[in-house]
């Protein structure tokens, strides 16, 4: 477990530094990522390729962002961690979110692993 916590402390470690690198390395190559809204997959992206585009794009979205795990547990083939995240938005979205505002969510990421990376990764927001 100690393992899987270290892998998970390392992705989220470089994903609030925004470094793209460091967050690939923790992945398998053919990582499957979902995030999940209201109850619905809003994004779906498997392997290594379409991930980097879709954190390369995210990265653009904030001048700062941070997620700290509030919570996690270790179940027989993944681990889950409670989420709290804040991130200060770099441009001004469609949906009248503007330049310069935070936002604050809470969720929860499941984190499947294989081959010591992370081969799984389901965002849910609450």
């Amino acid at each position: 477990m100690k393992e899987r916590e270290q892998l998970i402390q390392n992705y989220i470690q470089a994903y609030n530094n925004m470094d793209l690198e460091e967050m690939l390395a923790t992945l398998t190559e053919d990582i499957v990522f979902e995030n999940i809204q209201n109850g619905e997959i809003s994004m779906k992206l498997e392997g290594k390729a379409s991930f980097r585009e879709q954190a390369l794009l995210a990265i653009s979205y904030f001048s700062e962002r941070k997620q700290t795990i509030t919570h996690i547990s270790h179940l027989e083939e993944t681990s889950e961690t409670e989420i709290q995240y804040w991130a200060v938005l770099a441009m001004d979205f469609p949906n009248g979110l503007k330049k310069g505002q935070t936002i604050e969510l809470l969720g929860k990421s499941v984190f499947e692993f294989k081959e010591g990376r992370i081969c799984r990764l389901t965002d849910i927001n609450y």
